[in-house]
């Protein structure tokens, strides 16, 4: 295949500016045989109305009655594709980041290398600093539970410049087999957000798919980039409750999904040996806020009771 198709999906919750932002930069990429399905996840104004107005026949528009969080939403995506015109390949694609012209030719070039190929994710750079690297894909560390993106910070001289397997690719952008998903099956909706992307990568590995970084497909991802420790940053571009409850809940729930006994016990005193005061110390001393403090105490229960989200308080709508 020289082009096989694929279907690109983007979720918008509430994030008008930076989907149009997305879409349009979408608009001018090189891969010929594509199809994009935007998937409004529960916005409580007209987002969706805006995007088919503006971009018409371009975008496949679902409109979802609430927020069903990054695994729920990108699995209605996948369906309706999965559906309605069978892709080669499934990009997910978050709608805060920016595309290269060249990003889509270069990670199907190096998926179609090699069938045993399940997952390919980019270089990903930080969107206001746009030669300053977030991800060059990453690696897990099953004894004390936690992950790091290769590169995070760095600014690119082409010391990643190599293709290489890794242990998962950020979800912000991942290219997907039609075969990983026939065989491993949808995203994991328990998660609801964080972690989610790598349970994927991870099942599509034990499954015998290689997750590989393809280096010359590039994006530009609007993650806060904080250099140092003790800068400060805006508050409404901080860490949230919300994000600190379900990364906290999450990490226990994949540690129990995929690790052995002896890294669960090794990850639960890393866990309340470091992590747990470290986190603590980030909320209260750093950013003052009693709502990340709770919101993490409370994500921690509830990960270590092996109990369903907390709806009620930390479940965005």
């Amino acid at each position: 295949m020289d082009n096989p198709k694929v279907s690109i999906i983007i979720f918008n919750w509430n994030g008008l500016e930076d989907t149009i932002e997305c879409l349009e930069s979408l608009k001018k990429i090189s891969y010929p045989n594509y199809e994009v399905i935007v998937v409004d996840n529960g916005s409580r104004g007209n987002d969706a109305q805006v995007l088919q107005e503006k971009f018409g026949d371009y975008i496949h528009l679902i409109k979802n009655d609430k927020n069903y969080g990054y695994a729920g939403g990108n699995n209605i995506g996948i369906e309706y594709s999965l559906a309605n015109s069978p892709p080669d390949y499934i990009l997910l694609l978050n709608n805060d980041t920016v595309v290269d012209p060249d990003f889509l030719t270069e990670m199907v070039n190096v998926a179609n290398t090699d069938d045993r190929i399940g997952i390919a994710g980019p270089k990903v750079y930080y969107y206001s600093f746009p030669n300053c690297i977030q991800s060059a894909g990453g690696r897990i560390s099953t004894r004390k539970g936690m992950i790091a993106h290769i590169g995070n910070k760095e600014v690119d001289a082409g010391q990643y410049n190599v293709q290489q397997t890794v242990d998962y690719v950020v979800g912000c952008c991942m290219l997907v087999k039609s075969e990983v998903i026939a065989k491993i099956g949808m995203f994991d909706e328990s998660y609801f957000c964080y972690w989610d992307e790598i349970d994927y990568c991870v099942r599509a590995r034990r499954a015998g798919f290689k997750v590989v970084y393809a280096p010359q497909a590039r994006i530009w991802h609007k993650k806060q980039l904080k250099r140092k420790f003790w800068h400060k940053i805006p508050m409404e571009q901080k860490a949230t409750a919300f994000s600190y409850y379900y990364w906290a809940r999450n990490n226990f729930r994949f540690m129990r999904k995929h690790a052995t006994k002896g890294q669960y016990c090794s990850f639960f005193l890393y866990f309340f040996g470091c992590h747990f005061w470290f986190s603590c110390a980030v909320c209260l001393l750093h950013h003052h806020s009693l709502s990340q403090f709770a919101a993490f105490l409370r994500g921690a229960k509830d990960g270590l009771s092996n109990r369903e989200a907390n709806a009620k308080f930390y479940r965005k709508e």
